[in-house]
């Protein structure tokens, strides 16, 4: 029996890096499909580039009603109805306070009024859709949709689609920590997708076994700042306080049938903490999580039972 072809690849976009290993008999097609399709999304969803529908979305936010594709309207709609289960923990309306934190530049934290005037303007509910039109609108000047936290985990389904659709039998997308997996590897075995430990670089806190479906993580250690005393300042915001997100956790790995509802879910569960955390999760249909406290405790739900293993005597809470 022939080998099955194989390439494996690097590349940038959605500000992220991307990796992407794929198997099948058209897998040297792999890398420009991969790049194509990211770069449509980003044109499309990034609030960053102004002709995008993200970007003419804010533009017109208090003005009027603004025409979007099918994809981009059903975007909404699912942030939307992960918003409404989390209670507004995580939300896509949090673009005001995510440039007045500015985390990637920030060497202290902005002043109490500034973070009072963004986070009235946030709030999921003045996002209006018309499924009739296929219409999106912000209702206050100044609000903005920022698709960070959902984004990157729908792209790695997309580019784990049109890799399906050329025909390749077996591949593993990573965009930013947000992974897609198609089928097990040509030799049967699963794909073995790290967990990155939040407070050893280098070093991983487990891996999960995966053949179908997407893992994804949430943690504080990608972007942060310290300032002048010492406080760490990371870039997962709660949209209630205006605040980066003190859950008592440091790191959220979702996994979940696809890449969308395990990126909402990790940014929603870090922060609301394990408690309420779960119970966003058990609303999700085979849904589960890998989760490390601040304590650097490690949990994980029952499911995960067999397909975790932890590393470097890493210890596991089943919950």
């Amino acid at each position: 029996m022939p080998r099955a072809s194989e390439i494996e690849f690097s590349s940038y976009g959605m500000n992220t890096d991307i990796t992407c290993k794929a198997y099948g008999d058209k897998a040297k097609r792999a890398r420009a499909c991969v790049v194509k399709e990211i770069r449509k999304l980003e044109n499309k969803l990034s609030r960053f580039i102004p002709s995008s529908e993200i970007g003419r979305l804010n533009r017109s936010a208090g003005k009027a009603p603004v025409k979007v594709s099918p994809e981009t309207f059903a975007i909404l709609g699912l942030a939307i109805h992960y918003s409404e289960i989390s209670h507004g923990l995580f939300d896509i309306s949090i673009g005001p306070l995510m440039d007045v934190w500015d985390i990637a530049h920030a060497s202290y934290a902005p002043s109490r009024d500034g973070i009072s005037q963004a986070s009235c303007l946030v709030g999921y509910h003045d996002l209006t859709l018309n499924w009739q039109e296929r219409t999106a609108m912000l209702r206050k000047p100044g609000q903005s949709i920022d698709l960070g936290g959902i984004g990157k985990g729908y792209a790695s389904d997309r580019c784990i689609e049109v890799l399906q659709g050329i025909g390749i039998t077996s591949a593993a997308v990573n965009i930013g920590g947000n992974v897609s997996v198609l089928g097990a590897k040509p030799d049967g075995r699963p794909w073995q997708v790290g967990i990155r430990h939040p407070r050893k670089c280098g070093r991983l806190l487990g891996a999960l076994d995966a053949t179908v479906g997407a893992i994804v993580t949430s943690g504080d250690y990608e972007r942060f700042f310290m300032d002048a005393e010492g406080r760490r300042y990371h870039h997962i915001l709660n949209p209630i306080t205006g605040h980066p997100a003190d859950s008592g956790l440091i790191s959220v790995t979702v996994v979940a049938c696809d890449g969308l509802t395990a990126d909402a879910l990790s940014t929603a569960i870090f922060v609301a903490g394990i408690e309420e955390g779960l119970e966003y999760l058990g609303r999700s249909t085979g849904a589960e999580a890998v989760l490390m406290d601040e304590n650097q405790q490690v949990f994980i739900t029952k499911g995960l039972e067999a397909r975790f293993r932890g590393f470097n005597g890493i210890d596991t809470n089943l919950i």
